[in-house]
């Protein structure tokens, strides 16, 4: 089992993509609030693996469909979320510098959200009852 220092790094990194992710709607300089759609990303892009992974029986090594199309299917939500914000940029919505902002959150919180996969997902004994 991951130690607390594990889950006080996640924690941090999320609040620093989130600051980030704030920084580029919050500012006087930008003050548009479009780029908090990204927040149904955020939450949306762990879905299908964690789907995948209560219904796949891990005891062959072999891979499955269901667990490649859980892959596939969160690899789009995330490039939608990289994508998102430099088509607002594009279209003059947000400016650059907000979109600039916007993607290092990206890239910040979706690390984070890798790294809880990596961290808590590995063990055998692990059971999401217990958060």
């Amino acid at each position: 089992m991951a130690g607390i220092k594990a889950l006080i790094s996640l924690s941090f990194g999320g609040a620093i993509g989130l600051m980030f992710l704030m920084l580029g709607c919050a500012l006087p300089v930008y003050d548009k609030y479009w780029p908090l759609f990204l927040l149904f990303f955020y939450i949306l892009s762990p879905i299908p693996y964690c789907i995948s992974r209560r219904v796949v029986d891990d005891t062959d090594s072999a891979s499955n469909a269901c667990k490649e199309l859980a892959i596939f299917l969160t690899t789009g939500i995330v490039i939608s979320a990289f994508g998102l914000p430099i088509v607002f940029a594009r279209a003059e919505v947000i400016a650059w510098g907000a979109c600039a902002l916007v993607l290092t959150g990206n890239i910040v919180i979706f690390g984070t959200i890798l790294g809880f996969f990596l961290v808590f997902g590995s063990n055998d004994d692990f059971s999401w009852q217990q958060w």
